[in-house]
């Protein structure tokens, strides 16, 4: 075998796990939830195809109302993620000695360690009527009795943030460590100040990882489950608890794939309205070597 088909072989061994993966557990999916939300039901067994399942969806304001809410909530969780997360990756990436760099990137890799069903009830601990929080400000004297603080929408951003910041500090890290600190000491010299120097040098230029971050950190709120049920209770109200409610409490599959296409498109959507607000592409932030 020669060389070139040696690496040909090679090549073709390393990318088809990748299609595989990317075949079978992504595009047919979605294939068969397109293919589902286009069956309407008009008997015991007889389908046809049709928009009918759409039409439905907009005719009800309680189903588009909570799609536009979980858009808006996911929006406000972006950004309260990107305020959060950009001085930590800014210190990690600029401030920061290189051998501390590992420690505090592992610090926030910690959360990782456990799944979101425990994180949550982590926050049920410390926020229930008999958590920790409400038993403290007792003990402190700042309130008289129990208070219940879960089973709100501040709970429920307080607790999405938490889940999906790390996810903004990463794409920040990863394109912050690449500014070269002569850029910061050249706006200094020339009489910017703290404040013109983040807004026209270190922004600007870590404008690609906050894009590629907010494009992650939205996607994984929008789609999130178990966060805003277990923190919202039964005042939540979440896109994907509607088609959690379709698929598995109503049986109605048709209306559950709608749902999910209808989700997928709009967030899809939202991700296109921000690339073009911001000037950015995919290329320059996802694909952003």
């Amino acid at each position: 075998m020669s060389r070139s088909d040696a690496s040909k072989l090679t090549l073709f061994l390393l990318f088809t796990p990748f299609v595989l993966w990317m075949l079978l557990l992504i595009i047919l999916p979605q294939i068969g939830v397109g293919y589902l939300s286009l069956r309407e039901k008009v008997g015991p067994g007889d389908y046809t195809f049709g928009l009918g399942n759409y039409a439905d969806f907009l005719g009800e304001p309680v189903y588009w109302n909570t799609l536009l809410r979980t858009a808006w909530m996911s929006v406000l969780v972006t950004i309260l993620a990107l305020f959060a997360g950009f001085p930590v990756a800014y210190y990690i990436a600029k401030v920061a000695n290189q051998r501390s760099r590992a420690a505090l990137f592992l610090m926030c890799l910690v959360p990782l360690w456990v799944s979101d069903l425990v994180r949550a009830f982590g926050w049920i601990v410390l926020l229930r009527e008999t958590g920790l929080i409400s038993g403290a400000l007792q003990d402190l004297g700042v309130i008289r009795g129990p208070i219940e603080l879960l089973y709100n929408d501040i709970t429920v951003i307080i607790g999405l943030v938490y889940t999906v910041v790390l996810f903004m500090i990463v794409p920040l890290v990863s394109t912050l460590d690449g500014m070269d600190n002569s850029l910061l000491e050249a706006g200094y010299n020339l009489g910017g100040s703290r404040f013109t120097v983040f807004r026209k040098i270190v922004v600007p230029y870590a404008m690609p990882g906050i894009v590629a971050g907010s494009i992650i950190v939205f996607m994984l709120t929008a789609g999130s489950y178990l966060t805003p049920i277990l923190l919202g209770g039964k005042n939540s109200m979440w896109f994907t608890e509607q088609i959690y409610e379709q698929f598995v409490t109503r049986y109605n599959w048709e209306s559950g794939a709608t749902f999910g296409v209808l989700l997928l498109v709009f967030t899809s959507f939202v991700v296109w309205l921000g690339l073009r607000l911001t000037g950015q592409s995919l290329a320059s932030t996802v694909a952003k070597d």
